[in-house]
């Protein structure tokens, strides 16, 4: 019988910073599925998703020891990592508008995928965490994690200043972060 160990936050981190292999392939199983939901809400083709989940883990692994405890979990880090890999990804081959507007076909395809990323990033509770921000603050975060706008364009989309979503965003993530806390 095979068990497989299981490690908390800074257990995971330091067998990171360590390159243990054990650790790369504990936060492949574990984080795998969420971080390619984060990136197809960016990215809908599902061959470049995957491509970019790939590039998502090798920055982790090259990147560990910019990851500091002190400006929150390493979760929220990654979700960061794979959000601007996917967004780096449309800008550089230009799709950035592609990436917004699709076939019909394509919106019946992203809706059944949809539904399954919004299971995994349910399981984690993160939809329901985000449904208790207010709803200015929640509509600036479920652009910018969930459907991959920049903070430039909700402000365009919103027709609001640029400061202001920044102030949101800040006070969003602030929340989220003491409702994680606790």
């Amino acid at each position: 019988m095979n068990v497989t160990p299981t490690y908390n936050e800074e257990e995971l981190v330091l067998l990171l910073k360590q390159q243990s292999r054990e650790g790369f392939n504990y936060l492949y199983k574990q984080y795998s599925a969420v971080l390619y939901g984060v990136i197809n809400k960016v990215v809908y083709d599902e061959h470049t998703a995957q491509d970019v989940l790939q590039d998502v883990f090798v920055k982790i692994w090259n990147n560990i020891d910019h990851y500091d405890p002190g400006k929150g979990r390493i979760y929220t880090w990654m979700i960061n990592v794979a959000r601007n890999s996917a967004i780096d990804k449309l800008r550089s081959k230009g799709e950035i508008m592609k990436g917004k507007i699709q076939t019909g076909e394509d919106v019946v395809n992203n809706l059944a995928r949809g539904m399954k990323t919004e299971q995994m990033t349910d399981t984690i509770g993160l939809r329901k965490m985000v449904a208790t921000l207010k709803p200015e603050y929640e509509t600036i975060v479920d652009l910018a994690y969930f459907k991959g706008y920049t903070l430039d364009e909700i402000s365009k989309a919103l027709s609001i200043p640029l400061g202001t979503v920044k102030t949101r965003m800040r006070s969003a993530i602030q929340q989220l972060r003491e409702g994680f806390n606790n």
